[in-house]
């Protein structure tokens, strides 16, 4: 999705193959939707077709349709298309790669720390930085961190500021954080939250950062110049597993 009605704007999250979003406006031949974590912006028609469904803006990660972890698809026209993690199998089917149904995605990707560590830190291994991305085909660090949550059952909003608001507050800050909690950092004079990692460990901590241009795995016990720079912007820590999410 896009921040204005026209191709060259900034993207700032995505909608996957086979999700749902709720149209609230038009501009000609863009649509500006609603996806199912609340984020709007702007798409063009081009990208979309009309659901058959009610509840179009549902959170389609709890879908019992087979869920991408990395597939190619042929649809119902007998195209094969490649599908990144998240994409719903929406009109076709699994030729290649690996597709899962929701009973399944709840077996092997269970709510737990371990699990999900395990995601983040394998799934999105060497994944390019990239502005809105949600995927490992390109993430940026909230995207990274909303879908590895999704991919365990865990419902999380988009943007960093709004992940900080979510879960409850770790007392203690770095001294007390465990595996699955999340890190949160600003750059700003106001504190405004401005980015996220996830922590791997009591002394590691995961994320998609541009000073890394990607997926890093960081040492916060034994820290380099940029680990020491981020330190010194970090604000608080947030605990989700086992917390309201909203």
């Amino acid at each position: 999705m896009l921040h204005d009605a026209k191709a060259s704007s900034v993207q700032e999250t995505q909608i996957l193959y086979g999700h749902c979003a709720e149209v609230s406006a038009t501009d000609g031949k863009w649509l500006r939707v609603r996806g199912g974590d609340g984020y709007e912006g702007w798409m063009h028609e081009g990208f979309c077709e009309p659901a058959d469904m009610g509840g179009s803006a549902e959170w389609a990660w709890d879908s019992d349709i087979e869920l991408s972890t990395g597939c190619s698809m042929r649809d119902q026209r007998g195209t094969t298309i490649d599908l990144p993690l998240g994409a719903i199998l929406q009109g076709g089917h699994c030729t290649a790669g690996r597709a899962l149904d929701l009973r399944r995605r709840r077996e092997i990707f269970p709510a737990d720390a371990s699990a999900i560590v395990a995601s983040a830190t394998g799934l999105f291994q060497g994944t390019y930085y990239q502005w809105g991305g949600i995927t490992p085909w390109g993430a940026d660090c909230s995207g990274m961190v909303q879908t590895t949550f999704a991919l365990h059952g865990i419902k999380l909003l988009r943007d960093a500021w709004q992940q900080a608001t979510q879960g409850l507050h770790v007392e203690g800050g770095l001294d007390a954080i465990q595996p699955a909690d999340l890190l949160f950092f600003s750059d700003r004079d106001d504190g405004h939250i401005t980015h996220v990692a996830l922590t791997v460990a009591r002394n590691r901590a995961v994320h998609l950062a541009l000073g890394r241009g990607g997926h890093c795995i960081e040492s916060l016990d034994h820290p380099d110049d940029y680990v020491k720079s981020l330190l010194e912007r970090f604000r608080f820590a947030r605990r989700i597993l086992g917390q309201p999410a909203s």
